[in-house]
């Protein structure tokens, strides 16, 4: 065993001592720094990420009903009205005839009824988006630096 083997095994051995008066059982070995330590502190952020999922649907379409409508059509018809009256016994040039006809055409109004279509309204549908607010909690795990002082040790923090 060389001089350097015995400088080094003595080191190891003291640094095992100052773990043991600490309390500490790491197992990454801790070295003294000669003037200048730097510890990395970390923490846990949350990742919010948003998708959109289908929640639903609404589907717009139109139905036919059938209704009873009933409306008063004024109509007219002709009448043919036979009067006669008597007539003091005038005399007359002409001479009888067999047979005289007075054709008079009578007529009245049928009722005819069609259908059309005609627009009498529209039905519209669009989406507008909604902005509100959800709170999501959770919990995150951050390191904090703690400083312990053995001896006289003077400590001096500048944040």
């Amino acid at each position: 065993m060389g001089f350097f083997d015995l400088f080094n095994e003595e080191e190891a051995n003291e640094r095992e001592t100052r773990r043991e008066v600490r309390g500490e059982r790491r197992v990454a070995d801790t070295e003294f720094a000669a003037e200048d330590a730097h510890l990395d502190l970390r923490e846990e952020e949350l990742d919010i990420h948003k998708q959109r999922v289908e929640t639903g649907d609404v589907v717009l379409h139109k139905d036919i009903i059938e209704e009873e409508q009933t409306v008063n059509v004024p109509v007219s018809h002709d009448q043919v009205v036979i009067e006669q009256r008597a007539v003091d016994h005038e005399p007359s040039d002409e001479p009888n005839t067999e047979e005289e006809t007075v054709h008079i055409p009578v007529t009245s109004e049928k009722v005819d009824v069609d259908k059309h279509t005609v627009v009498t309204g529209e039905v519209s549908a669009h989406k507008r988006s909604v902005q509100e607010t959800e709170q999501v909690h959770d919990v995150i795990h951050k390191e904090v630096a703690e400083v312990e002082t053995h001896g006289d040790a003077e400590v001096i923090r500048e944040d």
